[in-house]
């Protein structure tokens, strides 16, 4: 098997940062450390750091690729470059496609596709519905990532509102429970009342408004009381409130937890002050709030309440986010800009570098179980991001890997710059250019 050794690096893992040697045979990692003894081994490629960071690669437990159905827009072909680009080695992907992934016949549809065009490795959530207990209570937990419960509706209409159904899901379920909270009669209500104000032209600065904080909090307490009631292993997507927080520990080990919490990268990066100039571009369900809120989510990930940092990449074409405000779609694409957006909040003082990957690879594989993921250890699969710290780059918008051509951070100055990605042992990404198709894994879990 070939033999890469990464010199001259600084390994990113496991709470230090330091210079170091790693070794890759064939997919997995051979060795990690300050000086590596070579002797005798045949090396095929040298990797020359240059003083680069090295990392574990990204983990995203929340995307959206929009295939099957939706591929004007995005499909796996493009999504996936788009994570490699970003050192995103391997995706959770969600069930609102056309058609909903209701049942195990379509979920192993997708993988069988991700297993044919994805660079990165890749795992699929089972969507629940208020009729599909039966292929809930059955899903294989050691090839699944989880189970989707939409106790909100978003993009896709998947919502579960009946509390029957909602019991039988955190009962029976054999596997994690994400979901995504927003409670449903308050956003209707504020929908209402903001159509009553403005009419047709309800600017999208009220879009915190009308996806309140109010909302979110009333649906994520009632997730948590499901989850405390039938001991489901819960984990709550894309927080995006102060208040919420008030519901997870910071002071229990994660290994113990039974409830975990995301973050995402718009939630961290974006207040509500943004949408005068970037309008429906940062509609998001949930929506971004206040700067407070986002002041909140930041040091809950230093806290630990905050478990892991995801992106909850959700592309439309530029045509559909340019519509009015309730015919605008939510969601926009991140995953190639998540991972240096993270590297700016440590630029500026506010993470430090060995956040980064615990919240978006260690704390990942810990809270969904991975298997021989998320760290740099030897007989782990090499999956490694190797990082230009110093490399300011601007960010074009119809340049991006996502097949919309757009993104969110148009004009954004980055300081750091992903310089190659590595996927079980291969190169995928090298700066410029994705190399290589189909190299990905199907993940699997400890459970």
């Amino acid at each position: 098997m070939a033999v890469t050794h990464f010199r001259n690096v600084v390994l990113v893992n496991e709470g230090t940062a330091a210079p170091g040697e790693l070794l890759v045979e064939g997919s997995d990692i051979l060795a990690v450390g300050p000086a590596l003894d070579t002797t005798g081994l045949r090396i095929d490629r040298v990797v020359d750091g240059r003083g680069a960071w090295l990392f574990p690669g990204c983990i995203d437990d929340q995307v959206h690729f929009r295939e099957p159905g939706l591929t004007h827009k995005a499909d796996l072909t493009t999504e996936s470059a788009a994570a490699a680009a970003g050192g995103i080695t391997s995706f959770m992907e969600m069930p609102n496609t056309v058609p909903n992934t209701l049942t195990s016949d379509l979920l192993e549809e997708k993988y069988a596709r991700a297993a044919e065009v994805s660079p990165v490795n890749y795992s699929f959530y089972l969507g629940a519905s208020n009729s599909n207990l039966d292929e809930v209570a059955r899903v294989d937990a050691s090839r699944v990532c989880g189970v989707k419960v939409f106790m909100g509706s978003s993009t896709g209409n998947m919502l579960v509102d009946q509390r029957e159904a909602l019991q039988g899901i955190f009962s029976e379920a054999p596997t994690l429970v994400a979901v995504h909270c927003e409670d449903e009669a308050t956003v209707r209500a504020a929908a209402e009342s903001a159509r009553a104000r403005y009419g047709s032209e309800v600017p999208p600065a009220m879009h915190p408004v009308v996806r309140s904080a109010e909302a979110c909090y009333r649906s994520s307490s009632f997730a948590a009381e499901l989850a405390e009631q039938y001991g489901t292993r819960l984990h709550i997507l894309h927080i995006s409130t102060a208040r919420e927080l008030e519901l997870f520990s910071a002071t229990t080990p994660l290994a113990k937890k039974r409830i975990t919490a995301e973050a995402c990268i718009h939630h961290l990066w974006f207040s509500d002050a943004d949408y005068a100039r970037l309008g429906n571009a940062i509609k998001w369900n949930p929506a971004v709030k206040s700067a407070e809120d986002r002041a909140a989510i930041r040091a809950a990930l230093r806290s630990g309440r905050i478990d892991v940092v995801a992106t909850d990449h959700a592309p439309h074409t530029w045509e559909e986010k340019s519509r009015s405000y309730f015919d605008a779609p939510s969601g926009g694409p991140l995953v190639e800009h998540a991972l240096v957006a993270m590297l700016e909040l440590v630029h500026d003082g506010e993470l430090e570098v060995t956040d980064v990957p615990r919240l978006m690879a260690h704390q990942v594989a810990e809270a969904f179980r991975l298997v021989g993921r998320g760290y740099l250890r030897p007989g782990y699969r090499a999956d490694l991001v190797l990082v230009d710290p110093d490399a300011p780059w601007t960010v074009v918008g119809e340049e991006v890997w996502a097949k919309c051509k757009w993104s969110p951070f148009d004009g954004t100055r980055f300081r750091s710059r992903v310089r190659s990605t590595w996927v079980n042992g291969t190169e995928v990404y090298d700066g410029t250019q994705v190399l290589h198709r189909g190299t990905g894994e199907r993940l699997l879990f400890d459970r």
